[in-house]
């Protein structure tokens, strides 16, 4: 069965980045300009279109009516070290992709889609380092971005400290995840590193935030997109029911 919702490709010239970046934007079946919509902007997109089926799952959830108007916005990187320097949080690109989604993205898609332009009806979403990012950029312009999912994010020193140090924070809403058996993951440079005790520590600190938080840990979970594919209904309709 074929999707019943249109895929579009747009691309934008980015001063930040001095790069072409495509976005991939998925419209719901009954799109209309008439109605208002949130917006899901996806790193490692083509995985969450691809492994993740997220563009079925939206067909299924918008007939079902099980989540609110919702385009899912997918950006992808060119490789795995294109990645690490956009999403790293200390990689060389990392604060010039935030600029990017915060100040080129959000004003692309205010001026081609009826979104609702409000941080509340925003969402960041992504897996693993794509997750840190997102979680990192929604703490740096939380008047732009109100809501993040992360699939078991990578999680440092920079990451904790950016937590402990996040103030104003209006009205965030938070989906984490992180798999019991992910304690041996081999990362881009070739460590193996535990992603489960960061993660747990991450929680110990968001947990404390005046935030709306929740917190999931897969049993027997581990760092591939089979568990991340298997909670992906639950995540849609913990942020968009």
């Amino acid at each position: 069965m074929g999707r019943k919702g249109k895929m579009l490709e747009k691309h934008i010239d980015s001063k930040y980045l001095q790069e072409t970046m495509t976005l991939k934007l998925y419209l719901p079946e009954f799109f209309t300009p008439l109605y208002k919509y949130h917006v899901c902007i996806m790193q490692d997109g083509n995985d969450y279109f691809q492994m993740g089926r997220v563009a079925t799952k939206s067909d299924e959830l918008h007939d079902d009516g099980e989540i609110e108007n919702t385009i899912f916005v997918g950006i992808h990187y060119e490789d795995r070290f294109d990645r690490r320097k956009k999403y790293h949080p200390a990689g060389e690109q990392q604060p010039a992709y935030m600029k990017f989604l915060a100040h080129e993205v959000i004003p692309f898609l205010d001026d081609t889609l009826p979104t609702y332009q409000m941080g509340q009806a925003r969402t960041l979403m992504g897996d693993s380092l794509a997750g840190t990012l997102a979680l990192m950029t929604a703490l740096r312009y939380p008047n732009i971005f109100g809501r993040v999912v992360m699939q078991s994010p990578y999680v440092d020193d920079l990451v904790l400290e950016a937590v402990a140090n996040a103030s104003n924070i209006p009205a965030l809403d938070v989906y984490h995840s992180i798999g019991t058996s992910e304690t041996a993951v081999k990362v881009t440079d070739g460590a193996i590193l535990d992603f489960l005790e960061p993660n747990r520590r991450l929680h110990e600190e968001l947990k404390q935030l005046p935030i709306t938080y929740h917190y999931k840990e897969l049993e027997q979970g581990e760092h591939t997109w089979k568990y991340w594919q298997n909670e992906m209904s639950e995540v849609l309709t913990t942020m968009f029911g």
